[in-house]
């Protein structure tokens, strides 16, 4: 029997109402400072191996300097605990710290560390412990140094950094982390094999606050490779000079065994820096002046274009307009011609209309999600001590905006005359969440496979079904309740029953090189902020400009926008009226470009090697290319239909 869409929305409100006991109240977490005392225990904490370009691998002279190279060698993470590592491990055993949802999706697997320090107690020499490494697991670290690892240590909560100094500013900047070998000398001779960094010079800055009251601002550490063993269980030393190098003995059988020492150097140092501004040298944005260029680049190509567009919808489409509406004493009405021919058309319903008004649902969705987001961040809500916090508010944002999802994708669906509302409204809640949840699922796997640490637990699995099912499902109902109550957009003109015949168009009208010349545009508005997104997505810098960021985004929505405009008019002058599916790719058209410029990336800044590492990058691509896809192939169609609605609403049809 069918439904009708009052019932397929009764149905919806009893599957919100169903759903209702199940939801939760996620909190984004805050941090508040913690005073110590001189004499006081210093909490530390462990998190993952990364690999990271600009791992401090050459020769450095000193805690502040140090040399980088710029190529990813591997996409994978290693457990800090991992037993081919042979870390020091606490008394008892580590033991795992509560994560965020955004946390752990992330990959951070953080647990307690055997390392102590006691506030303005300085150490010399001090033995973390002594580790036993069999000739097996030799090479494997060796590996792991070449592929440039970092370490990562947090002392209360703040990331310990290794200093470097910039390129072509020659600016000191802290990079989280720290190299967990060498692959050259001080004097730029190379390690063969490499040298593990076995002993740590910590520094942990501290700010007085008051008297006997001291806060943590800052800790960074300049690590060497010391053979302090010797090479048959000497007496330790941690002025030895010789290095550290594993493959001297991993050379030997399988079944040898070294003993190393870890040590470390503690110091002390005051710093004028409060507390609520202890980020600021993790999070200083570089190269602003690159930002500023690419943000004025991209203002003046989005005013270019709007103003392109005003002329022709001012002059050309007021133009067309006086000519459609004038009257002729003598020959009566003229004849239509240019896009008023096709006013019969445009409006009719386009090939595979449930597909599209999913996809306008789960851009709209996608829009919300990112304007708050960036809204959040820009404002200093995210702050990077709450570890994950922009994932989980992107996740949390994404569930509920689904009642956006639901009302646009119902409206849009509701126009095109569509009567499966069944179908429309359980692909709008399903589709896009079932593509990237299957596709995450299937990126686990490789995890898995290669024991990294950034496989996401069974735990967090189960909580993504639960935002999903307990909050998106629910208000994408509630949403398309309300949208089919609204009924379709306004459609000016009647549609003509039968459709009309198109002419050849021109060869620039055709999909792909409208599409391709499209996303041309809005790309080179965003090019060279992506450029740092990859960068710190693929690197050891926290990503922070996010006041660039939002101002680039709206940038670029609003050149997609008027690029799709544009489009839409010159395929409507063409007499080509199926134009909803063309000005939806021409805005999701910059997708393209932003998949064709990841491959460039991965040519010229990433070595992977092996079929996991290429599986990942490529997988993860595809999730952001497909993403944007949604999103400004979503402005695009919106910007279009408003103005093409506009358009014919000040013609005269007879």
């Amino acid at each position: 029997m069918k439904r009708t869409p009052r019932a397929t929305a009764v149905g919806c409100l009893l599957t919100l109402l169903a759903f209702s006991s199940l939801s939760h109240a996620w909190m984004i977490p805050g941090s508040s400072p913690r005073s110590y005392a001189p004499g006081d225990a210093v909490p530390f904490s462990v998190n993952t191996l990364q690999p990271m370009t600009g791992a401090s691998t050459g020769p450095s002279n000193g805690p502040g300097s140090g040399t980088a190279t710029n190529t990813l060698n591997t996409l994978i993470s290693l457990d800090y605990y991992d037993e081919r590592l042979h870390f020091c491990q606490p008394q008892g055993g580590p033991e795992a710290q509560v994560e965020g949802l955004g946390s752990a999706l992330f990959g951070d697997r953080i647990y307690s560390s055997p390392v102590t320090a006691n506030l303005l107690k300085e150490e010399k020499c001090k033995v973390i412990c002594k580790s036993m490494i069999p000739g097996s697991d030799a090479t494997w670290i060796n590996d792991r140094i070449k592929d440039q690892y970092a370490v990562n240590w947090m002392v209360d909560g703040l990331p310990v950094a290794t200093k470097k100094i910039a390129d072509r500013t020659n600016e000191i900047f802290y990079s989280i982390g720290f190299p967990l070998g060498r692959l050259f000398d001080d004097h730029g001779a190379p390690y063969d094999p490499p040298a593990l960094n076995n002993h740590l010079n910590l520094y942990i800055e501290y700010h007085q606050r008051s008297p006997g009251e001291y806060r943590i601002v800052g800790a960074y550490i300049h690590p060497e490779s010391r053979n302090s063993l010797g090479h048959n269980g000497e007496a330790l030393n941690c002025e030895a000079t010789d290095p550290l190098r594993l493959s001297q003995f991993g050379e030997a059988p399988a079944s040898s065994v070294k003993e190393i020492a870890y040590t470390m150097d503690i110091y002390w140092k005051e710093s004028s820096t409060p507390w609520a501004t202890r980020w600021d040298a993790y999070l200083r944005v570089f190269d602003a002046k690159v930002h500023m260029f690419a943000l004025f680049n991209s203002i003046v190509v989005v005013a270019f274009l709007c103003l392109m567009v005003a002329m022709i919808l001012l002059r050309s489409v007021s133009k067309d307009v006086s000519r459609y509406n004038a009257l002729d004493l003598d020959e009566g009405l003229q004849e239509d011609f240019g896009w008023k021919l096709v006013h019969a058309e445009v409006f009719r319903s386009p090939p595979r209309p449930l597909l599209l008004s999913i996809l306008i649902g789960t851009g709209a969705q996608l829009t919300a999600m990112a304007v708050v987001t960036l809204t959040f961040a820009l404002l200093g809500f995210l702050s990077p001590s709450n570890r994950g916090s922009l994932a989980t508010v992107m996740l949390v944002g994404w569930c509920l905006f689904g009642s956006v999802a639901g009302y646009v994708s119902s409206r849009a669906y509701a126009t095109y005359d569509g009567e499966h509302w069944q179908r429309q409204v359980f692909g709008t809640a399903t589709l896009f969440p079932t593509t990237i949840y299957g596709l995450l699922s299937l990126l686990n796997l490789f995890l898995i496979a290669t024991h990294s640490s950034a496989a996401v637990p069974f735990g967090t699995f189960l909580a993504l079904v639960v935002l999903w099912f307990a909050i998106d499902v629910p208000l994408v109902c509630l949403g398309a309740f309300f949208g089919i109550r609204a009924g379709p957009w306004n459609k000016p003109v009647r549609t003509a029953s039968i459709p009309r015949q198109i002419p050849p168009g021109p060869w620039y009208l055709k999909p792909w090189p409208s599409m391709l010349m499209g996303g041309i545009l809005p790309f080179g508005a965003a090019f060279l902020e992506l450029h740092f997104i990859l960068n710190s997505l693929f690197g050891t810098r926290i990503y922070y400009a996010f006041g660039f960021l939002f101002a680039t985004f709206v940038v670029t929505a609003t050149t997609t926008a008027t690029v799709s405009v544009l489009f839409v008019y010159f395929h409507l002058c063409a007499e080509e009226w199926r134009w909803q599916w063309k000005s939806f790719n021409i805005g999701g058209g910059s997708a393209v470009w932003l998949f064709i410029y990841g491959l460039f990336y991965w040519a010229s800044r990433l070595s992977l090697p092996g079929l996991a590492n290429k599986v990942l990058y490529l997988s993860y691509l595809s999730i952001l290319c497909v993403m944007c896809y949604a999103l400004f192939g979503t402005i695009g169609y919106l910007a279009s239909y408003a103005a093409v609605q506009r358009m014919y609403k000040r013609i005269r049809i007879d």
